[in-house]
């Protein structure tokens, strides 16, 4: 059999297709119980009697142990993708599952990092199989689809959940994903054979070996740090884009609760354009191209938002243009160490999870010193020094011949 039967029977059992249909339900459910408890927060710490700091807490943790992230890559590699999915999925429902019968405030907050371990552990496992089973060719198209479980779980599963805790109760948005968790561990094992990771046939790598090489190749390092420069750019606005609301145009609940949405679009849309476009452009060119619409919505944000409309047209552009280029950046992020693909996808997310934080820190101080115009100028240029370090780190940088 050719490689590329091999690739379009996508490792065993199911086919690519039905796969792929699974990582979407997959993914959705992942992403829900990672973001559903933002919007929720303040039901959350009514039911558990405590201050709504505490909550935040629990979620500033969850961010925190993202850097763990950095380890599964390597053990999807070792062991296999099969088998780091199913652990991810079983953190997912051992995580509610804990949520559902907790009594207190603690056994919550462990119930709600472990949870968020499940997404850290099954991504570079999924964009790792992805990119050993899809031709580089129709990548960005695969990478694309599956990533829309993002922009759904805000615009479809999260406000489903709601109409749930509404009527039964917060316990029971935790009973119900512990159940999805536990389906969803189930189906792995029906939809994928178990595989070998990133070795070839018969062969693992050693553990952790391939860790040095996200910073000794020069395309690996470049990627992560384009990973850190236009995360840290695109949090620093998202921190305060709501108090720049409130602020210029005294804005409500309902309000922010809209621009919720408009991002939420955004980013499916962003999502949309990357099935559609990333493959006939190329993933770097893609990138490129992203990258400097983003510099330029950044610019444009304090120069058009002296109106709410014109301002949410302006979130609206900065929030497409980043999900086009992060979610392009995945397809090609999958072909820089074929034979470490886990290893280099945990390495992206860990490092984009840093920038993340520094941009939450620095969103806020900036805002406190110029306003928008400090924020988004300074997230222009933070996005410029991504693009550069992509430059850099894929200059003279040719696909192996592996894939």
């Amino acid at each position: 059999m050719t490689e590329e039967a091999k690739q379009e029977q996508g490792g065993g059992r199911g086919t690519l297709v039905a796969q792929i249909v699974a990582v979407l339900f997959f993914r959705l459910l992942l992403n829900t119980g990672r973001r559903f408890v933002y919007p929720f927060a303040p039901a959350l710490s009514r039911s558990f009697a405590v201050e709504l700091t505490a909550i935040t807490s629990i979620l500033a943790t969850c961010q925190t142990v993202s850097l763990l992230g950095l380890f599964s890559g390597p053990l999807a590699d070792r062991f296999g993708y099969r088998t780091m999915m199913r652990g991810g999925l079983g953190l997912l429902a051992g995580g509610m599952l804990l949520c559902a019968i907790a009594t207190g405030f603690w056994w919550l907050a462990v119930g709600l990092v472990v949870a968020s371990l499940g997404k850290i552990v099954f991504d570079p496992a999924i964009q790792a199989f992805i990119g050993k089973h899809v031709p580089f060719e129709r990548r960005g198209r695969v990478i694309g689809l599956v990533e829309t479980a993002w922009a759904g779980s805000t615009l479809v599963a999260i406000p489903a959940l709601g109409v749930v805790i509404e009527r039964f109760g917060m316990t029971s948005a935790f009973w119900l994903l512990a159940l999805l968790g536990f389906v969803g561990w189930l189906l792995v094992g029906r939809v994928f054979a178990r595989d070998d990771g990133g070795g070839e046939a018969g062969r693992r790598p050693a553990l952790f070996a391939a860790l040095p090489r996200l910073v000794a190749h020069r395309p690996a390092l470049g990627m992560l740090l384009f990973g850190f420069f236009v995360s840290l750019a695109n949090d620093g606005l998202f921190v305060v884009y709501g108090a720049w609301f409130e602020q210029a145009f005294n804005t409500g609940v309902a309000t922010l609760g809209f621009s919720a949405m408009a991002i939420g679009t955004a980013e499916l849309l962003g999502e949309a354009a990357t099935i559609l476009l990333v493959d006939r452009l190329g993933a770097k060119r893609a990138m490129v191209l992203g990258l400097c619409l983003a510099m330029g919505a950044y610019l444009l944000l304090p120069l058009i938002g002296r109106s709410l409309p014109l301002a949410m047209a302006g979130l609206f552009l900065v929030f497409f243009c980043f999900e086009f280029t992060i979610v392009a950046s995945f397809a090609l992020s999958t072909e820089l160490l074929p034979e470490a693909r886990a290893t280099m996808m945990a390495g992206f997310y860990a490092i984009a999870g840093v920038g993340r934080m520094v941009g939450v820190l620095l969103g806020g101080g900036l805002w406190q010193m110029g306003g928008i115009a400090a924020v988004a100028g300074s997230a222009a240029v933070l996005t410029g020094c991504g693009l550069l370090a992509l430059l850099w780190g894929l200059h003279r940088w040719r696909r192996p011949s592996l894939s």
